[in-house]
């Protein structure tokens, strides 16, 4: 019987290679000009084929991986091709002289890297020994800082420009590929004209093989834009408040994306929402529809009527009336992709469509049911296609009256008024652009917290039952919560980290048993992992590195991406990480959000089904993603600081309604919050998004954890990261992170809350209840309880074996004290230096380092140093370390002759100064 725990590398390198090959995107194939053909000679320009980017910055790019498959690579392995290798020489002694920057520091790479001048005689002659050009620009993209409007960012550089216009003088045919982090101008395509153009994204550690895929037909493209691509980034209407210090205010309200450009503005687009072309051509036919009390019914046809195989998706959009409320012309409402289509071959597809999903959100009382959903009287047009702009009407159906689908509660409202997008008809009957005022909060959160107070449990004292005896049955949660003091209920909704020593080395946090007293109940660590993209570990513990997100969400394809996590929940698994830090689901409301890399779509139903895909995968392991950043999180700049002003309206049907999907659909059951507020509110300490919402709505049942080093508000207070109280208040489980809780370390104001009676015992323990019953679901449960199948210990003792390294080393003689040498010492992203050191005298010593930080405020540089292949911890200096360090740590009993330590680098931002050992402790007994 086969063992799942035991990960087949190669079928997870192939699945992610097919996941990141169906997300890439065919804008334009003029003549056929893709796929290259048999013996095609094909001359590959621009730097970016010798350093493919993976995925973004930051924590969620931090994957380390064994290989990087580069286009150019890939390339040169197709037998088929004739890649002209002159021309890579030329690069490479380019190269040679302009090595690629990394920036220095957390989130300072820059967002494209300098690319080589070309001259006349060097295009000429590869244009001469080659039938086509292939063109690669790159982008990366990343945490803590967002895209320019400015070239070498969203524009293309003089530089690129000049390589575009000299190719395309100069090749019968060029092609252009796009290995960028989300969309970019594309005013170029048109002054250009090249060929055929291809966004490949950041396609993981196999993307260059999936681009490889694509451009030589053995894979027909089949991924469709998660956004649309405007004309101008001035045509969002976001960017006019985007980019603020402080706030921005979201005018452009529920008209999102290819919702405003089909509604206002469908001459500015130049490439619509789900546009993606293919090798071969597909009908899409309606068979019909039909109306059902709770929804609609649709059949279609899809025919391949093209000469090769391919994959079609079909999306369904709705066109309701403008009604009281006003809406979008089009929202998407499903879709689903096909399976593998031979020429001439058709497959039928059905849907069963929610009313719901039609609905609208009125947060202001204009039809007469405020804060409920409801579908407006009138006519509701189905349109069935292959993107939003072509999709043609498969069916009509009138509402005679108002329907309400849900009645809700006001939650999460402005506090203050600003006016918003509402449509209204123009003279020659056409919708056009008005405003209206948006309603404010009409209720006081204080008094509803104090409303729904939870009921506390008296403290009993040890009454000797452990949490294994709540997993059994045999006691209840309440007389297990009745033994924890107030001090253990303060600790529980601490996580500690980075990089704690409790759980599994250079990964993120640790929660639940981070206490001697809470351990000895019974409450295991759980171990959270930074993701999406993979799994960061920050000690160089290698990973599998999976494509972005907005190239799994191009996919279209639920089950391909259930497929994958179910690979990455196997990895997870054998990592002992419980929950890795992802998908990140928030919406791409504006081209310019350096995060979009990790995020999905502009569009919410799309991010909710992939993320609820993800999530199943994981699930069939037993391990989770933690959905984030609940909610707006729409910019980097700023992020901590930052106030997003949102209508209610916008809240529900835009920006909440992918994680409420996630929830509904998948189970989602750990959730992170920002580090900015929504409506005044700090995410961490915002009691509608987290309970009036989340829980009491959506039936949320797990944790809330807060993004890093977060801080919260009371209302109408300034915010902090020790106001932990208001975060507990809202049901934030925990505070992320800490470096030790018992000492409370981030000196919170947990006690001085519970004193003063505005925090309750009730309130931690139902957090702590909360943190408890995910922690009984997890692994990290059945490991302490040695609980782990035979299967799965036998596939950890195997996988292990896999993971050991040996080192050729060169041995530094030390008695009592060494001085290292670290004048040549690489301390980039992603670099490492091991030293082998031969002792005369048996004892414990410890390594000395003088060492200059170069970090912003929110920057996470760590670096972890390994003693005889054991990790002894790692450093995570951020932004308040910055400037010169003196750090001593103990690298713990040396005895044999020979021994090493290993430095390794997780991000850039580091200049060593002076390195040591030395001798703290002799060894004078036996151990």
């Amino acid at each position: 019987m086969e063992n799942r725990y035991i990960i087949d590398w190669e079928k997870y390198a192939d699945t992610a290679r097919r996941a990141a090959a169906e997300g890439a995107v065919l804008l334009r194939n003029e003549k056929g000009a893709l796929p290259f053909q048999q013996n095609e000679r094909i001359s590959i320009l621009g730097r970016i084929q010798h350093y493919y980017y993976k995925s973004g910055t930051g924590s969620g790019g931090m994957v380390n991986t064994r290989y990087t498959v580069s286009i150019l690579d890939a390339m040169k392995d197709e037998k088929g091709l004739r890649v002209n290798e002159k021309l890579e020489q030329v690069y490479l002694a380019w190269l040679q002289d302009h090595p690629f920057d990394q920036g220095r520091g957390w989130g300072r790479e820059p967002w494209c890297q300098e690319e080589m001048p070309l001259t006349e005689a060097v295009v000429q002659q590869a244009a001469e020994e080659s039938d086509a050009a292939l063109v690669i620009i790159g982008r990366t993209a990343g945490e803590d800082r967002d895209a320019s409007n400015e070239p070498g960012s969203y524009l293309l550089t003089e530089k690129e420009r000049d390589m575009l216009a000299q190719v395309r003088q100069t090749f019968d045919k060029m092609v252009v590929v796009l290995n960028v982090g989300g969309i970019m101008d594309m005013k170029w395509v048109q002054e250009y004209q090249p060929d055929a153009v291809l966004y490949v994204w950041q396609g993981g550690m196999e993307g260059g093989h999936a681009a490889a895929d694509v451009l030589t037909g053995r894979v027909s493209p089949s991924g469709k834009l998660t956004d649309t691509i405007a004309s101008d980034i001035a045509d969002y209407p976001s960017t006019r408040n985007f980019g603020g210090e402080t706030q921005d205010i979201y005018q452009e309200d529920i008209y999102v994306g290819y919702r405003w450009f089909e509604t206002f503005a469908p001459e500015k687009v130049l490439y619509p929402f789900g546009f993606g072309l293919s090798y071969t051509t597909f009908s899409i036919a309606s068979q019909g529809m039909t109306c059902k009390d709770d929804s609609i019914h649709l059949t279609t046809r899809v025919t391949n009527t093209g000469h090769t195989a391919g994959k079609e998706v079909v999306q369904v959009y709705a066109c309701p009336p403008q009604g009281k409320l006003g809406k979008p012309y089009r929202s998407l409402i499903a879709f689903q992709k096909t399976c593998l289509l031979q020429p001439g071959e058709t497959e039928e597809i059905t849907f069963d469509i929610p009313w719901e999903r039609m609905a609208s959100y009125d947060d202001s009382g204009t039809t007469g049911h405020k804060s409920c959903t409801v579908l407006e009287t009138g006519r509701y047009d189905i349109y069935v296609g292959s993107d939003a702009r072509s999709a043609a009407k498969a069916g009509t159906f009138e509402l005679a009256e108002t329907r309400v689908m849900e009645a809700l509660r006001e939650a999460a409202s402005p506090v203050e008024t600003f006016d918003r997008i509402r449509p209204i008809q123009g003279e020659t009957g056409e919708l056009m652009p008005g405003t209206e005022a948006t309603p404010t909060r009409t209720y006081s959160l204080k008094q509803r917290i104090q409303e729904e107070l939870p009921a506390e449990i008296p403290f009993a004292g040890d009454l000797g039952i452990q949490l294994a005896d709540v997993l059994d049955g045999r006691r209840s949660m309440e007389e297990f919560l009745s033994q924890l003091s107030n001090d253990d209920l303060c600790c529980i909704v601490r996580g500690e980290g980075m990089c704690s020593p409790k759980v599994t080395p250079g990964t993120a946090a640790a929660f639940g048993g981070v206490t001697d007293g809470l351990k000895a109940y019974g409450i295991p660590c759980g171990c959270c992992s930074d993701g999406p993209s993979g799994i960061r570990m920050d000690c160089g513990t290698y990973a599998f590195s999976l494509p972005n997100g907005t190239c799994l969400a191009s996919t279209f394809n639920e089950t391909l991406n259930e497929e994958l996590f179910r690979f990455l929940g196997a990895e997870l698994r054998k990592n002992r990480i419980d929950t890795i830090l992802g998908p990140g689901i928030n919406i791409h409301r504006n081209p310019l959000n350096g995060r979009n890399f990790e995020y999905f779509s502009e569009d919410p139903l799309v991010t909710g089904k992939i993320a609820a895909a993800q999530l199943r995968g994981l699930h069939s392991f037993g391990v989770t993603g933690t959905i984030k950043h609940f909610a707006a999180n729409n910019q980097e700049f700023h992020r901590r600081e930052f106030n997003s002003v949102v209508s209610e309206r916008a809240l529900r049907e835009i920006y909440l309604k992918g994680f409420e999907i996630a929830v509904k659909e998948a189970g989602a059951y750990s959730v992170m919050t920002t580090y900015g507020a929504l409506n005044g509110i700090w995410t961490g300490g915002n009691y509608d998004l987290n309970t009036a919402i989340l829980r009491n709505e959506w039936g949320f049942q797990g944790i809330v954890m807060s993004d890093w080093w977060a801080v919260m508000n009371d209302e109408g207070e300034r915010s902090s990261p020790q106001n932990t109280g208001a975060m507990v208040r809202a049901q934030n489980d925990l505070y992320m992170v800490v470096s030790n809780a018992q000492e409370n370390s981030a000196h919170d104001n947990l006690r001085e809350r519970l004193e003063e009676g505005s925090l309750t015992r009730g309130q931690l323990q139902r957090s702590a209840r909360n943190i408890l019953y995910v922690l009984m679901r997890s692994p990290a449960m059945a490991r302490m309880l040695n609980r782990v199948s035979q299967e799965e210990k036998e596939a950890e003792a195997q996988l292990n074996a896999e993971d050991q390294v040996s080192f050729d080393l060169e041995y530094l003689p030390i008695q009592e004290n060494l001085s290292i040498d670290v004048s040549n010492l690489i301390t980039e992203k992603g670099s490492a230096q091991v030293y082998g050191i031969q002792i005369e005298i048996p004892g414990f010593y410890d390594l000395h380092m003088r060492l200059h930080v170069d970090a912003t405020a929110l920057a996470q540089v760590p670096v972890t140093v390994f003693a005889n292949g054991k990790n002894m911890g790692t450093l995570s200096f951020t932004g308040e370390n910055r400037g010169t360090q003196e750090i001593t740590l103990d690298l713990g009993l040396f005895m044999g002759t020979y021994n090493f330590i290993r430095i390794y680098f997780a991000q850039s931002g580091i200049q060593m100064e002076e390195m040591s050992i030395s001798l703290r402790e002799k060894l004078i007994r036996p151990l």
